[in-house]
């Protein structure tokens, strides 16, 4: 059975929109488009892609579950760890979130910054979902007091001018489209998308540009060792320039970002022979990433050695990098699991709490595969990484 078939028909012709555009687009490049450009369209097409239209995505209903999906314990952890640095700024700091889903995050974020009294003049969700913004909107207006939530906006673009305060980002750098390389003959090639029989979506090999040449080769130094004939994997080169971008006119402050991925030696390890690409529908997982174009999630494990690379290159100081469940447990989950559990109302609560911290430390569950990055300038976010630190093996 093609994937397809289990859709009902809205869906499929959702899909089918989609396909026309990019097979368009394809046509158009000369019959074939670099797989970054292809990720690109498959999740950000207005209207079309993955996260531009309206279907629900995040929770038990949708595709994949997100940390602050769970309940306020990860988002609360966050906040405290990035209380220090806001408080230091002073009142007039702006915390800024990237990529802000269904608002949970910030909905628990913004409670517990006003409960510490470290909540900013101003919280500003950078969102480029027009869906998401209004699905946000909706909730913290509904959630938040009057005076607070006037101080939540929602730029159409990074904040250019000079602004000071704190960045955060959960699970974005895994869905920026990425480069796939490929070594043929000793030569590096980028991965395209052609069209092949009946339309479908498959893979061609073209040798790469300037750019991503160079930056495999970094890695191969970097990692020791020659990527061996036939391997694949994906690679960022424009990882610098996103994060410059996106944090914008960012003087003074701090950057935190949490996301699934590996240090470098151990992402392009040789036997990892097909990189980390998958695509997500309904809670599975599946290696066709050209089925259910627009419908599923593509995505990527982030090279974290890439994003300190990143990160220090903007200016900022490295603070620290750790697991998920290292990360909240040195930045108060105990405290916040046991205030939670003294409010709950019976057992079935406390038990649910419970679960949730399960969920998000366990090493079977998120506890290993996450990991959090930070950096800070004229501030300082060091005090967040004082638990199982793995800077080592960056």
């Amino acid at each position: 059975m093609h994937p397809d078939d289990e859709l009902d028909p809205d869906a499929q012709a959702h899909s089918g929109r989609l396909a026309a555009l990019i097979r368009e687009q394809i046509a158009g490049n000369g019959g074939a488009l670099p797989f970054w450009r292809f990720m690109e369209l498959a999740l950000y097409a207005p209207g079309l892609g993955y996260y531009s239209a309206g279907a629900t995505k995040l929770g038990p209903g949708g595709d994949f579950v997100t940390a602050p999906e769970l309940g306020p314990l990860f988002a609360e952890c966050v906040a405290d760890a990035l209380s220090p640095p806001l408080r230091t700024l002073g009142a007039d700091a702006t915390f800024m979130e990237i990529g802000g889903g269904t608002g949970a995050f910030a909905e628990a974020a913004i409670a517990r910054l006003v409960a510490t009294g470290a909540m900013p003049a101003r919280y500003a969700i950078l969102e480029p979902s027009a869906d998401l913004r209004e699905r946000q909107r909706e909730r913290l207006r509904a959630s938040l007091p009057a005076d607070v939530f006037a101080r939540v906006e929602w730029p159409q673009t990074p904040i250019n001018t000079p602004w000071n305060g704190v960045v955060f980002a959960n699970e974005v750098i895994d869905a920026l489209p990425t480069s796939r390389f490929a070594v043929i003959d000793g030569e590096i090639h980028e991965e395209h998308v052609a069209v092949g029989e009946g339309g479908r979506f498959v893979r061609i090999d073209r040798p790469a540009d300037a750019l991503l040449s160079a930056a495999v080769r970094h890695v191969e130094r970097q990692c020791e060792h020659a990527f061996p004939e036939g391997y694949r994997s994906e690679l960022l080169p424009q990882l610098p320039y996103w994060v410059q971008a996106v944090i914008g006119g960012l003087q003074s402050g701090a950057m935190l970002f949490a996301d699934y991925g590996y240090p470098r030696r151990e992402y392009y390890d040789p036997r990892r022979v097909d990189g980390t690409l998958r695509a997500f529908h309904r809670h599975r997982m599946s290696d066709d990433v050209f089925a259910r174009v627009g419908l599923q999630d593509l995505t990527v494990s982030v090279d974290f050695t890439a994003l300190a690379e990143a990160g220090t290159g903007a200016g900022f100081e490295f603070d620290g990098y750790c697991s998920q469940a290292s990360f909240l447990l040195g930045n108060g989950l105990d405290q916040r699991l046991a205030d939670h559990e003294a409010r709950c109302a019976d057992e079935i609560a406390r038990h649910a709490l419970r679960q949730q911290a399960k969920k998000l430390t366990l090493p079977g569950e998120m506890g290993e595969r996450f990991q959090l990055i930070g950096f800070s300038r004229d501030v300082s976010l060091a005090h967040a990484f004082l638990v199982g630190d793995l800077s080592f093996r960056l």
